[in-house]
């Protein structure tokens, strides 16, 4: 029990600044016209907006089926052999 005592402190930090910030954030907003709100929607929407927009589109991407599939014909492999004082090593598959 004595190794849960360090959480206390911050726990009490946590509580304090979320009951303070709610006591501060309750106040300032007031209640906001309809007409004003629909208003400042229509501007907000009608407004262009400055990101840059560029020539080429965004490119076509290959449907995924969730499965993982392998090339059908695999590139050839050049064999190395292996040096003189090592023994051959075995792949797993």
């Amino acid at each position: 029990m004595e190794i849960l005592l360090w959480l206390v402190p911050p726990a009490a930090a946590t509580v304090v600044a979320m009951v303070w910030v709610g006591w501060l954030g309750r106040e300032g907003r007031g209640e906001v016209d309809r007409e004003v709100a629909v208003r400042r929607l229509g501007e907000a929407l009608e407004r262009q907006s400055k990101a840059p927009r560029y020539a080429a589109g965004n490119p076509a991407r290959d449907r995924s089926t969730g499965i993982a599939v392998r090339p059908s014909r695999a590139a050839p492999l050049r064999s190395v052999p292996p040096p003189a004082d090592e023994p051959p090593q075995r792949r797993v598959s």
